[in-house]
């Protein structure tokens, strides 16, 4: 009997690791335009750090991120919970649903607000500000180690939205399992994405001391050193542009999912031109994307021009 038990468990175990999987990869999937522009940020967020910091700052955002996403977690299995505990009481009131729309429409309007930067600002004027920048850098008056901490705690706040965002898009993929199969798949995707994002983004940015190590080697090596340099910024510009491409795709999906007009009508379209359907759904989650972006941005502006704020870029 106790040879059965254990075998038992150990199917038990094996089912909710394979539906743990499942819902994770589904999770990760959702939450890829979110990680695209996870990238892109944090990787900014070290410039101008001097280089035998980086990586010091990039691990202490990573903690923070960590301490982010074990309040983040539990309160969204707790709002999950609050649904189903609603649900059971005869008021079947949708929280999860709503909260991954809020999470879409915000992914839409920074997707938004990055392209209005994008064409409202001149180039030389981002030049400006980066000279700006390097020279207090260069200052001495400039205290470097309360500058640092300033560094890590944006970073860490920044970190905090997009932390929510993954948590919340992932919760609306979990909702309906089984709550141990909730908590394993949101602990995974929490420590998954942290130590994804977090170990490409100290690669990304130490691939400029890396290529000059290299390029002092001679030969081939040196060669692709000094390619290794001369990609770092493209590297930059690409996650760039994806990731604010994906926020568009992944924002405005979650939308057109959840309103079964829309959702319907995208459907009937896409079915008219298969095999090319996949191609009509992007297209209208992309422009669905823009358009709710371009609608909260508007209102967030008008709100903070009646509190008498400058808009903020």
């Amino acid at each position: 009997m106790a040879g059965a038990s254990l075998f038992a468990l150990l199917d038990d175990i094996a089912a909710l690791l394979d539906d743990v999987s499942i819902l994770t990869k589904v999770a990760a999937k959702k939450t890829a335009g979110v990680l695209g522009d996870d990238l892109a940020l944090n990787a900014q967020q070290v410039t101008g750090v001097h280089a035998n910091r980086e990586l010091p700052v990039v691990w202490a955002v990573a903690k923070g991120s960590l301490v982010n996403k074990a309040i983040l977690v539990p309160a969204a299995l707790a709002i999950s919970a609050l649904e189903a505990w609603l649900k059971g009481k005869g008021f079947p009131i949708p929280i999860v649903v709503p909260l991954m729309m809020i999470g879409g429409a915000f992914l839409c309007y920074e997707g938004v607000e990055k392209l209005a930067h994008r064409f409202l600002h001149s180039p030389e004027e981002d030049e400006q500000q980066k000279a700006a920048r390097l020279k207090a850098l260069a200052d001495e008056k400039v205290d470097m180690v309360a500058w640092e901490k300033d560094k890590v705690k944006g970073a860490i706040r920044t970190d905090f939205i997009l932390s929510a965002e993954i948590i919340v898009l992932s919760l609306g993929v979990v909702s309906a399992a089984p709550f141990l199969n909730q908590v394993t798949a949101l602990v995974v995707i929490a420590l998954g994405m942290t130590v994804f994002v977090y170990g490409l983004v100290a690669g990304i940015v130490k691939l400029d001391d890396a290529g000059l190590y290299l390029s002092k080697k001679g030969g081939a090596m040196a060669a692709f050193g000094r390619g290794l340099v001369a990609s770092a910024p493209w590297l930059m510009k690409f996650l760039s542009v994806a990731g604010t491409l994906a926020m568009f795709l992944v924002g405005g999906g979650i939308l057109v999912h959840n309103v079964p007009a829309v959702h319907h009508f995208v459907l009937g379209i896409a079915g008219k031109v298969a095999p090319w359907g996949w191609l009509v759904e992007a297209g209208a989650n992309l422009v669905v994307g823009v358009v709710a972006g371009a609608i909260v941005l508007a209102a967030v502006t008008a709100f903070q021009k009646m509190r008498g704020k400058t808009p903020a870029h």
